[in-house]
């Protein structure tokens, strides 16, 4: 039977916290039930023969209940079962009474996130097939996508003129360029102070995807709303429509699909399922990003060839190529797909690609790929050791390489290596790293967006933004423009550890969430922009 243990406060005002332990069915109940408090327990750790306590197993419920409210690694449940027999041994909880506690701790954590609990139990059972057949490996694979865009917490996004910021509530703030309704405000008008989308009261969203004149948000039941230009609403047109929606409307071409991520290019957008999948629309040149269809195909088509069968984490789109960060039991790796010029796919050529195909340069670099950003010409990647790849065209230095060389294999960037990274953000021909002591680097194009102050020489190696560390705050996430429709005209934002968010670069149209003075368009230093809390 399960079992409620209730506190209370000291004073007894507050209301009483109640602890849920699971029903655990005990291999022996009479001994389970009458076991005396003075009975010692032999250690279940492997590697120790010496008798000793390990008073847990013979309550399992409070061992499951810190793995769960702990919200371990994966990789940490798997280290406890390989040393500790207690924690791979069958625990005996319905309705799977054969898995370990390290197997429902990890279910248990699977089931907080939002994407997963709108699950049925046969969509459940196939994506623990496509990951190996443990739900370790699936919070692995959820986490991976969580880690790489944000999913389900608090992000600001620097579109081309306009900007959109999501709180970890779901609640969606817009501000900057507007005239063609992006903004989602039911108008055309510009404006510079962050408003809250009123139209989307009641509905959740966890992630977004900014583009040329166009908006779209991904809510937590994997629905996608989209505003701006339209190029979704008439299959049967072979241009795009460029009529204007100042709303947020529902993508009808998308209802089958439970979205958690969207990416858009300049001639396409794809977009993520739950399960791994991708899709793409609206491709209009050669490379048809690996399903073979008309050249401007506005349904969405699943990916062929070498990802059809393996799930994918996070995309990332540039100018007119995709990447795509895929989940392995093994570990992770990038496939790339679209235009091959200027090396951007990074497989050592220039060679466009129809189909996704592997990058294997990472194998010889032995680095695990994390995160992936696709800048409009060039790409980058952080791996789990910490290490910082870039490739594609390196103008201005955006490589970080100390050349303005292309590089057509992903490159580790030799200036960060004494630093470990957790985040980068490639722009058109700018570059961040986010560090995981909060430190900030970048380089590429000497303009305002760059964060080095009225510096105006291009940055060809990576150098610390000293703007950023005098605000004496953490940041934990930078996203900065990279369409070229608005050339030079860029802007970043850097959101801090306690919510707080930072805009420099271009704000002529209000896109910083700042108010600037007359004549003035543009902020070298950040500005902390008021009105939204991304706690």
């Amino acid at each position: 039977m399960d079992t409620t243990i209730t506190t209370a406060t000291s004073n007894g005002v507050s209301p009483a916290a109640t602890l849920q332990l699971h029903s655990i069915i005990p291999e022996n109940p009479t001994i389970a039930m009458e076991l005396p408090s003075f009975v010692s327990l032999k250690r279940q750790f492997l590697g120790n023969s010496a008798p000793g306590e390990f008073f847990l197993a013979s309550c399992p419920s409070i061992a499951l209940h810190v793995l769960t409210t702990c919200d371990l690694d994966p990789r940490d449940l798997a280290k406890l079962e390989a040393t500790c027999s207690f924690f791979r041994k069958p625990a005996n909880v319905s309705p799977d009474l054969e898995l370990s506690i390290s197997e429902v701790a990890a279910l248990d954590i699977c089931q907080k996130r939002a994407i997963f609990k709108r699950m049925g139990e046969e969509e459940r059972q196939e994506i623990k097939r496509k990951c190996g057949g443990s739900w370790k490996l699936v919070l692995s694979f959820l986490l991976a996508g969580e880690f790489g865009y944000r999913r389900e917490k608090s992000q600001a996004l620097a579109g081309p003129g306009h900007s959109i910021a999501v709180t970890s509530k779901g609640v969606v703030y817009s501000f900057g360029s507007n005239g063609s309704g992006q903004l989602g405000h039911g108008t055309v008008e510009d404006t510079w102070q962050p408003q809250p989308i009123r139209s989307l009261n009641g509905i959740r969203i966890i992630q977004a995807a900014l583009g040329a004149d166009r908006t779209m948000l991904i809510s937590d039941a994997g629905e996608v709303y989209a505003f701006g230009k339209d190029c979704f609403s008439d299959p049967g047109l072979e241009v795009q429509q460029t009529k204007v929606i100042t709303t947020p409307q529902r993508v009808k071409s998308l209802t089958e699909i439970f979205v958690v991520q969207a990416a858009i290019g300049y001639h396409f957008t794809a977009v993520l399922s739950r399960e791994g999948r991708v899709y793409t629309l609206s491709w209009g040149k050669d490379e048809k990003l690996g399903h073979g269809t008309d050249l401007n195909c506005l349904l969405p088509q699943p990916l062929l060839g070498a990802l059809e069968n393996v799930p994918v984490v996070q995309i990332a789109a540039g100018f007119c190529y995709l990447l795509a960060l895929a989940f392995h039991p093994t570990g992770m790796s990038v496939y790339s797909v679209g235009c091959g010029l200027g090396g951007k796919l990074g497989h050592g050529s220039t060679i466009s690609e129809k189909q996704p195909r592997l990058i294997e340069e990472f194998s010889l670099l032995k680095m695990e790929p994390v995160m992936i950003s696709a800048g409009a010409w060039h790409a980058a990647v952080v791996g789990r050791d910490g290490r910082v790849c870039t490739w594609g065209w390196g103008r201005y230095g955006c490589l970080g390489h100390g050349t303005e060389e292309l590089e057509m294999a992903p490159k580790v960037v030799e200036g960060l290596k004494d630093v470990k990274a957790v985040h980068v953000a490639a722009g058109e021909y700018t570059t961040f790293v986010v560090c995981d002591d909060g430190q900030v680097y970048s380089f590429g194009y000497g303009e305002a967006n760059l964060g080095q102050g009225d510096l105006e020489e291009n940055t060809l190696t990576p150098r610390l933004v000293s703007s950023l560390k005098e605000t004496k705050e953490r940041v934990v996430h930078v996203s900065l423009t990279k369409s070229v429709s608005f050339p030079w005209t860029g802007h970043t934002f850097a959101m801090m550890e306690s919510g707080t968010l930072y805009a420099f670069g271009s704000g002529g149209r209000g896109q910083l969430g700042v108010k600037l003075g007359d004549n003035i368009m543009e902020r070298e230093e950040p500005a902390k922009v008021i009105g939204i809390d991304l706690s």
